[in-house]
C-alpha cells in the first residue's frame, strides 16, 4: 500500500491543487444558497470532509454543510425527505433505494474493499485456517455476512458446519466482543478494523486485551478466489433528488470528489485528522490506519459498471432484497437505457 501510494503522490499533489481552487461555476447556473453533503462515518466520507474544509465548492453554494448518518433510520430520513444533494452510501444500498423508486444516480465508487477478518492468533492466515473457530460477523445476510459466506464457499467451506458463526446487531458489538476477550475472532469493515487494533494497543495486555491482528483481507481472498483484480465496489457517492437533473454541478461535484480522494491517498495522516475533527468516534490514528489498508482506485459510475454488477448479482442471488429484488438499470449509472 505504502508503495501505491508514493506512486500516487504526483498525481495526487496534481489532484490536491484542484481540489483547493474554486471550481468555476457555469455562467447561466446561479449559485446556490445551499449544498448539503452527507455520509456515514466511514472512509468513503473523508473526501466530502476534505472538499467541506478545502472550499472546493464555495463557487457552486454559498453555504456547503456536511450531515452524518450513521444507521438506515437517518439515511431513509436524508434519501426520502430531502435532507441531503450528495451522500455516500454502500453501493448494494445505493442500488437497493433506486430500485425502490428513491430518486437518486450512483455518481462514483471510492470504496474497493474495507472487509477483513481480525483475530487474537496471528497464525491464521487463510479462511480455511478458521475452521472450527467462532467469528463474530455484523449485520446477518446484509452485504458483509454474503461476502464472507460466498468466499468461505469458493475456498471448499461448509460457513455453516465449518464455522460457529456469532451474528451481532452492529459492527461495533462485534468490535467490543473482541475486546472484551468474548471471542476471538471477527469479520469487521474499516475503519472499525483500525478502530478495534489501536484500541486494544492503547492499554496494558493484562487489563483489557492482547494485541489483535488483521488476518483475511477478504478483498484478496476475492480476486485470488474469482480470478479477478483483488477489490470489491463496496462504497460511493450518489446524488439524490432535484441536483440530479443539474448536469454541471453533479460533474463538478464528482471531480472534486475525485481531487479530495486523492489527497486523502496521499496525505492519509492529515485525511486521518480531518475525519476525527468531524467524527467523533473516530481517532486520527485509526482513521489514517483505514486509508493505508485500502485498496488505491477509484472510479466514475460508469467506469465501475462492469465489476459494480457483477458484485450486485452475487448479492442479488444470496439476497435478493439487499439490492432492491433486481439489478438496477442504466439510469442508475448516469446513463440512459
Amino acid at each position: 500500500m505504502r508503495t501505491i501510494l508514493r506512486n500516487t503522490l504526483s498525481s495526487a499533489i496534481g489532484a490536491l491543487l484542484i481540489a483547493l481552487l474554486p471550481l468555476p461555476a457555469a455562467a447561466d447556473a446561479p449559485r446556490r444558497s445551499q449544498l448539503i453533503l452527507a455520509g456515514p462515518p466511514t472512509t468513503v466520507s473523508y473526501p466530502l470532509l476534505h472538499m467541506l474544509e478545502s472550499g472546493a465548492l464555495q463557487q457552486l453554494a454559498e453555504r456547503v454543510e456536511f450531515r452524518l448518518w450513521s444507521n438506515p433510520d437517518q439515511l431513509r430520513a436524508l434519501t426520502l425527505e430531502s435532507g441531503a444533494d450528495f451522500t455516500a452510501m454502500p453501493t448494494n444500498v445505493a442500488a437497493n433505494l433506486y430500485n425502490r423508486k428513491v430518486p437518486l444516480q450512483l455518481v462514483n465508487v471510492s470504496v474497493w474493499g474495507m472487509l477483513w477478518l481480525v483475530s487474537r492468533n496471528p497464525e491464521l492466515k487463510t479462511l480455511a485456517d478458521f475452521k472450527g473457530q467462532e467469528i463474530a460477523v455484523p449485520f446477518r445476510a446484509d452485504m458483509p455476512d454474503i461476502v464472507f459466506t460466498f468466499l468461505a464457499e469458493r475456498a471448499g467451506l461448509d460457513p455453516r458446519r465449518d464455522f460457529t458463526v456469532r451474528y451481532t446487531a452492529t459492527p461495533m458489538d462485534a468490535m467490543q466482543l473482541l475486546i472484551m476477550r468474548r471471542l476471538d475472532h471477527a469479520l469487521l469493515a474499516e475503519p472499525a478494523v483500525s478502530m478495534a487494533l489501536r484500541k486494544t494497543r492503547s492499554f496494558p495486555v493484562s487489563v483489557v486485551a492482547p494485541e489483535l491482528y488483521r488476518s483475511v483481507d477478504l478483498q484478496a481472498e476475492w480476486g485470488r478466489l474469482l480470478q479477478t483484480e483483488a477489490r470489491i465496489p463496496q462504497a460511493g457517492m450518489v446524488v439524490l433528488g432535484a441536483a440530479r437533473q443539474d448536469e454541471q454541478l453533479v460533474q463538478q461535484l464528482e471531480a472534486a470528489y475525485a481531487a479530495s480522494h486523492q489527497w486523502c491517498l496521499a496525505q492519509p495522516e492529515a485525511c486521518g485528522e480531518l475525519a476525527a475533527r468531524h467524527i467523533d468516534m473516530l481517532t486520527a490514528e485509526a482513521a489514517t490506519d483505514s486509508i493505508n489498508n485500502l485498496p488505491a482506485h477509484y472510479a466514475s459510475a460508469a467506469e465501475a459498471r462492469p465489476e459494480l454488477e457483477r458484485f450486485l448479482h452475487l448479492l442479488l442471488e444470496r439476497q435478493p432484497a439487499s439490492v432492491g429484488g433486481k439489478l438496477p438499470d442504466a439510469a442508475f449509472y448516469g446513463l440512459h437505457p
